[in-house]
């Protein structure tokens, strides 16, 4: 039972790496072509090529609840849920607080609100794929927490 919930939390805390990692050397790497769109509107849709990246999560979240249905990895469950759960994290803080993709969460203003507000704002000052920064999102650089 430990080892479940510690590989739950474990996973959750390396999906901010993943996070990072993933937007930083392939979202604004060999596959800007699917982000680009998040940096620039350029279509009418409230789906962006962007939200890709979400299902490709998703399905690697899947995969582990079915790898753990089938008896094939006992913390297959474990992983896949906080995977799960990092996603709804992300999507509560990047789609619905930050950009505001439904309108929830608008009166949040502690010093870790606006701590992310800024980190995400900064990141989103250049809307080409070079020279980008903050590239995380629940772990802000403490600059970013300055009243």
């Amino acid at each position: 039972m430990w080892i479940h919930i510690l590989v739950f939390f474990t996973t959750f805390c390396f999906m901010e790496f993943m996070a990072w990692f993933s937007h930083k050397y392939i979202m604004h790497g060999f596959l800007w072509s699917l982000h680009a769109d998040h940096h620039k509107k350029d279509h009418d849709s409230w789906f962006e090529r962007n939200d890709a990246f979400f299902i490709f999560y998703a399905l690697v979240s899947i995969g582990c609840f079915l790898l753990w249905k089938y008896e094939i990895l006992e913390i297959g469950l474990a992983i896949g849920i906080g995977i799960f759960a990092y996603g709804l994290a992300y999507f509560l803080v990047h789609d619905i607080f930050i950009h505001q993709r439904f309108k929830l969460f608008r009166n949040a203003n502690s010093r870790y609100a606006k701590a992310v507000r800024r980190a995400h704002k900064m990141h989103h000052k250049h809307i080409g794929k070079e020279h980008g920064e903050c590239f995380g999102m629940l772990i802000v650089p403490l600059k970013y927490f300055k009243n």
